[in-house]
């Protein structure tokens, strides 16, 4: 057997890959993180499956649920939201598997900043104006964040800022990226991106926080703070330039 470590999406049931949905379909158990994927994708799943919420579960019952379903002979789909490489949680389970000698393979899925900028209609890297995006949270409840990693000092970079898991704490977001940013440095929330109660708020670092508060917004949203969402007048990239030779590789 085999455990997949499938990326659901972001929210909407059709963002999922064709590998995710068809390795769902193949497999006899299903772990899902009921408060995040959304149910339509249970029903990719074989009639017969046994389905597991893992929100209430932790790490060891998890563990436990997958390491049955491997004596049984039967192929787990580990459904998690957005895409496993990013604040997944899956590093700990894999470490887990390892010591067990349980096989995995990992299937990506679309992640929650994509499906932000869709809702924003930009792209994230513009030509002179920012080719660097960080994705990055803060340190509130949750584990602590690694030294240099703070809001403060990246903000240094000036480049475009993705958070996660921040969204409650947009004031503090905001107080510790105006020194490096400015006030009027474009600033936007995306909740529930993809999702039909989808929320997008437009704004700049001086008026976005007061907007999230507003919306009652504090869960399943990123920040994304960047001048790149306001580029308007930036130079045509040299992909497809008239000037580039396309007979050079």
């Amino acid at each position: 057997m085999t455990v997949y470590f499938i990326g659901a999406g972001p929210g909407a049931a059709d963002l999922i890959t064709v590998r995710g949905a068809r390795t769902l379909a193949a497999s006899q158990v299903c772990l899902y993180a009921g408060s995040l994927v959304p149910r339509e994708l249970l029903a990719e799943c074989p009639p017969d499956a046994r389905l597991v919420d893992t929100a209430q579960l932790n790490l060891d019952e998890i563990i436990a649920e997958v390491i049955s379903a491997h004596e049984a002979g039967h192929d787990v789909a580990r459904l998690h939201s957005g895409d496993p490489s990013v604040f997944s949680a899956v590093a700990e389970q894999m470490r887990r598997l390892d010591a067990a000698g349980v096989p995995y393979e990992v299937v990506p899925g679309v992640p929650a900043f994509a499906a932000a900028a869709a809702a924003l209609k930009r792209e994230l890297t513009v030509p002179t104006v920012g080719q660097t995006v960080i994705l990055t949270r803060i340190a509130q409840q949750a584990t602590a964040m690694p030294e240099g990693e703070d809001l403060a000092t990246l903000g240094r970079s000036g480049a475009l800022l993705v958070l996660h898991l921040a969204a409650r704490y947009a004031d503090r977001v905001v107080e510790e990226l105006l020194p490096h940013y400015g006030a009027d440095c474009p600033a936007a929330v995306v909740a529930m991106a993809s999702r039909p109660d989808e929320l997008v708020l437009r704004g700049t670092l001086e008026d976005i926080a007061d907007q999230v508060k507003a919306a009652g917004i504090v869960r399943t949203a990123v920040i994304i703070v960047g001048r790149t969402l306001g580029a308007e007048q930036f130079r045509d990239s040299h992909l497809y330039s008239a000037e580039r030779d396309r007979h050079v590789c």
